[in-house]
């Protein structure tokens, strides 16, 4: 595991630079959501296929919605993630000429793209209409004008694309706010080709872990009791069971884990809100008391603050990758077809120790 530090005033992330290239567009296309699972309302992005629901997918929606007007155009953290997910086309010889890359940082995707999969058709999808927007509205400066883009309003949980249809699907930190994760990423899976690759990077379990101890101390502080202030997240064992029950080919799973600094922990809350990464939770409380806020932050700081007076917040991000299967891919072979014995090579190479 990787650990990153950086503020997030100022940051400058050592990683190796790759050749720049570049997209035109089309319009906005605004699909019916829909789902292998039956549901009764027809609203798509308040249904889910999943009978638990932990998220609630219309807040979710809003959170989006505000995160366009507040996006910071470099966010460091949000860059180098983007950049280390997208940086894993460089070691496939495969191209990927129509990709889909679904909600999360759409933006910064584009950007570190830079001629990486040799993608000709580019599909954008969110379910935040204004997000979109604000993708198309600064498609002239993501430097890849010779790549064909459209723009797709569509929930992860109900995927309006036709199966075996892209050759990538990409997705950077959007997939942990679905409902139904194993559900999402089966339907990814069926949205590939043959021998389409999927890219993902989610937010992993160990992440704000700073934020919830002094939300929960607060809470305990001044409320006597405690309420869900961080949304739960998946642990970094659980991304390869993922995989392999979407029914990915050779899935792979490695974690980075980022430290970002802050001037305060209010700060902090205006980042996530920028990254609409807030609290999107079901059971939650919708109102926080001022003074159990104003406790928090004075807990934080005063448990990690450093000595400039910068407090840290974790971030650990878990990136999948995994292949529809395709008969020119590697197989194990059959269990119980081995010729040499571990006794016989032990016999042969061991020491007797």
């Amino acid at each position: 595991m990787r650990r990153f530090l950086f503020s997030q005033t100022s940051c400058s992330l050592l990683r190796r630079q790759r050749r720049p290239k570049d997209i035109p567009h089309r319009w906005f296309l605004s699909s019916a959501s829909f789902s292998t699972a039956e549901y009764d309302d027809g609203d798509a992005f308040q249904s889910s296929p999943s009978k638990v629901k932990i998220f609630d997918r219309h807040l979710k929606r809003t959170q989006r919605d505000r995160a366009a007007w507040l996006l910071r155009p470099n966010d460091s953290f949000v860059h180098a993630v983007a950049e280390n997910l997208v940086d894993r086309l460089e070691d496939c010889k495969k191209t990927f000429p129509t990709a889909l890359c679904l909600g999360g940082s759409l933006q910064a995707v584009r950007q570190m793209l830079r001629g990486r999969g040799a993608i000709q058709k580019f599909i954008m999808m969110d379910t935040s209409y204004d997000m979109l927007k604000l993708c198309k509205s600064s498609q002239l400066d993501s430097g890849n004008e010779n790549i064909e883009t459209s723009y797709v309003v569509g929930d992860e949980e109900f995927l309006p694309i036709k199966e075996s249809s892209v050759d990538l699907v990409i997705s950077c930190l959007g997939l942990h706010w679905t409902n139904d994760l194993p559900g999402a990423m089966i339907q990814c899976k069926l949205a590939l080709k043959p021998d389409g690759l999927f890219l993902a990077a989610i937010l992993g379990g160990e992440t704000l872990k700073e934020l919830r101890i002094a939300c929960t101390v607060a809470q305990m502080e001044r409320e006597g009791g405690i309420s869900p202030r961080v949304s739960p997240l998946a642990q970094v064992r659980d991304a390869g069971n993922l995989l392999t029950r979407a029914g990915f080919a050779l899935p792979g799973v490695d974690v980075d884990e980022y430290v970002v600094r802050y001037k305060s922990a209010l700060d902090l809350i205006e980042h996530l809100r920028a990254m609409g990464e807030t609290n999107a939770l079901l059971q939650r409380t919708n109102i926080l008391k001022r003074e159990t806020a104003l406790a928090t932050a004075a807990i934080y700081d005063s448990m990690f603050a450093a000595k400039d007076g910068t407090i840290p917040a974790t971030f650990q991000v878990i990136y999948m990758t995994g292949w529809r299967e395709h008969p020119s891919q590697q197989k194990s072979k059959r269990r119980g077809s081995a010729t040499i014995s571990f006794k016989d090579i032990q016999k042969q190479f061991g020491n007797g120790s």
